[in-house]
C-alpha cells in the first residue's frame, strides 16, 4: 500500500484529533513527527523519545526540547494491503506512542489494544 506523503500526515493528524480531549489537554511538551523510516531499526512503526510525564520533576524540568513522537511511513504502508487498514494502523501507532508519552507501558498498552 503506497500513498503521498501529504495523505499520509493527514491520516496523523486524524488520529491525533480522536485522541480523547482530556489526555490531549494533559499532553505537554510534545511534538509529533512523521520520518520515513527508523535508520537504527527500519522496522519500527513508531517511536517515543523523551521523558514521560510520570517521570517528569517538576523543580527540574524546565527549558526542556519537545518531546519527540516518531511516526514511520514506510513501515507502515508495508504492512497494510488498504486504506482502511492502514489509517487504523495509523492510529494504533500514534495512539501507542502517546501512551509511552504518559508513562504507559508495552504491557498496559497491549491490554489496552493499543499495540
Amino acid at each position: 500500500m503506497h500513498v503521498s506523503r501529504r495523505a499520509f500526515q493527514e491520516w496523523v493528524s486524524d488520529a491525533l484529533d480522536d485522541v480523547p480531549p482530556a489526555l490531549a489537554q494533559a499532553m505537554n511538551n510534545v511534538v509529533v513527527l512523521v520520518r520515513d523510516r527508523n535508520d537504527e531499526d527500519p522496522t519500527i512503526l513508531g517511536l517515543y523519545e523523551g521523558v514521560a510525564l510520570t517521570e517528569r520533576d517538576t523543580s527540574t524540568y524546565f527549558g526542556t526540547l519537545p518531546d519527540r513522537i516518531f511516526i514511520y511511513r514506510e513501515p507502515l504502508m508495508e504492512m497494510c494491503d488498504t486504506e482502511e487498514q492502514l489509517r487504523h494502523e495509523i492510529r494504533v501507532t500514534v495512539l501507542h506512542e502517546i501512551g509511552h508519552h504518559f508513562g504507559i507501558d508495552d504491557h498496559r498498552l497491549h491490554d489496552l489494544g493499543w499495540a
